[in-house]
């Protein structure tokens, strides 16, 4: 067989050499192209996320709320921000996908007049130990902040809510009421750390001394405590304590409902049926077990509105909503009674030989009754955030001050070693009138929660909080107090 010339065998070869090249060049300019249309087409996308993510450290120097939430983001920070005197959104930017952040929330704070906010996604879990001020801070004054973390329990993981205060028990549908956190101006009020509290308190017991509303703070209280350790009930004739066996600490309530000794007895010329309240004589019950406290927390000033005579010195001196007849008037009005009774319960405390603990004065809890009082249809219905502007309320600007006034002259008598504190909860709870819980105090299901043909409200508590709520503020605070007598400042 004749073999291919040398000429012929490189013809053959020559033929796929040039397809080659063809089959390259137009590969690569294909390539070019789908390059180039890539980049126009994603080109607006990365310019939107360079826009609506900003780096940690510029939300950190902000002045603005910080609400701090869970996320994939690691280094970057979502930024919302909403004019302070006008509802004109400045920048509002899509929300990644991983957040944790509900349309309804998204929508509402939009809309919130007032308000500037920083949703802050790299720092979501605050340091729950990290104390970042040195006792000197002022934790009465502040804002209120959206946190994503959500409250410290449910009504479904406590066992000892009231049932009047169990909000969503009983059919309130928003939740907004229970994710704000109380953020002082110049330091952190860290979330509660139950851990930490019990050991504080090791060996120690702590006294809820007061009205429902401190039956509500104890109950809110222990709810917090629950998740982290289930205590032991225990009985000890009608008192019910709370212990937990980890650090041996008891938690206990003294129902006093105006922490001086007050009676039905029969005095002068008041009728039976009204409670004579002795202004100048301190609680025998809860003062004959004073010394057992290592920690009292004082509640009152509520029960100074219902009917009653005032006694001061064995001398009948004054009533509310009572009034002798043939005597005129009586010269100790309810908030001049209000004020001896809060001096009278500190002095004795303060001067007690034998007890040597901190007594904390929880200043008084602001009610939302707008168009009434309690019992004249005074309503909060429809309050699902905090104010932006607190509406000032008279009765209970004066109460304040009677308190805060009466704290003050118990402690410039006071003995030099004695520890009286004052809780000043007043004006940041002002803002809340959303932590009620209005139509929603019972469980009944044909209860009315609606507003009737004419705008009159339905029967609703605007007085004490709901649980989760506000209220568990008031125990990181509590927990604040407790260490900087504990650990120093």
């Amino acid at each position: 067989m004749a073999m291919p010339s040398p000429r012929s065998l490189s013809g053959v070869i020559t033929v796929p050499r040039s397809l080659f090249k063809i089959v390259v060049s137009a590969g690569g300019l294909l390539l070019l192209l789908i390059l180039i249309s890539f980049q126009l087409t994603c080109y607006p996308l990365i310019s939107s996320f360079h826009v609506s993510l900003l780096p940690v450290e510029q939300n950190r120097k902000s002045d603005s709320a910080v609400l701090s939430g869970t996320g994939n983001i690691d280094t970057q920070s979502v930024n919302i921000s909403v004019s302070l005197n006008a509802n004109e959104v400045i920048q509002h930017t899509d929300t990644p996908s991983s957040a944790i952040y509900n349309d309804s929330v998204k929508s509402d704070l939009g809309n919130s007049d007032g308000v500037t906010l920083d949703i802050n996604r790299s720092s979501f879990h605050i340091e729950d130990s990290t104390y970042l001020d040195s006792g000197n801070c002022d934790l009465y004054n502040g804002k209120w902040i959206y946190d994503f973390d959500g409250p410290l329990y449910t009504n479904n993981t406590c066992p000892v809510i009231s049932p009047k205060q169990n909000c969503q028990g009983n059919g309130r549908s928003d939740k907004e009421y229970e994710n704000w956190r109380w953020k002082p101006k110049n330091c952190h009020l860290p979330r509660f750390d139950a851990k930490k509290f019990l050991e504080l308190m090791r060996g120690k017991t702590l006294a809820f001394v007061g009205d429902s509303i401190a039956r509500n703070q104890m109950e809110s209280l222990l709810c917090i405590l629950w998740q982290f350790e289930a205590p032991k009930k225990r009985r000890k004739g009608k008192r019910q304590y709370f212990y937990f066996k980890s650090t041996s600490t008891t938690l206990t309530r003294y129902w006093s409902s105006w922490l001086v000794h007050q009676t039905t007895e029969s005095f002068a010329s008041v009728p039976d049926n009204i409670v004579k309240v002795h202004l100048d004589l301190p609680d025998e019950d809860f003062m004959e077990n004073l010394s057992k406290f290592d920690v009292v927390v004082l509640s009152s000033g509520h029960w100074f509105v219902k009917q009653s005579a005032y006694i001061l010195n064995g001398t009948l001196v004054g009533g509310q909503l009572w009034q002798p007849k043939g005597e005129g008037n009586m010269q100790i009005k309810n908030i001049d009674a209000f004020g001896i009774s809060v001096e009278t319960c500190l002095t004795a405390i303060a001067s007690h030989p034998n007890f040597t603990g901190l007594a904390i004065v929880r200043s008084y809890s602001p009610d939302h009754y707008e168009g009434g009082a309690w019992n004249t249809g005074g309503s909060c219905t429809g309050k699902d955030r905090p104010l932006t502007t607190v509406v000032r309320n008279g009765f209970t600007d004066v109460m304040h001050e009677k308190q805060v006034n009466s704290f003050v002259n118990a402690v410039k008598k006071a003995r030099v070693d004695s520890k009286l504190r004052l809780m000043d909860i007043t004006e940041p709870f002002a803002y809340r009138p959303d932590g009620h819980p209005g139509p929603y105090r019972s469980p009944d299901p044909n209860k009315n929660t609606k507003r009737g043909a004419n705008g009159e409200p339905p029967p609703q508590d605007c007085l004490h909080w709901c649980m989760p709520g506000p209220i568990d503020t008031w125990n990181e605070i509590l927990l604040e107090v407790i260490r900087r007598e504990f650990h120093g400042r």
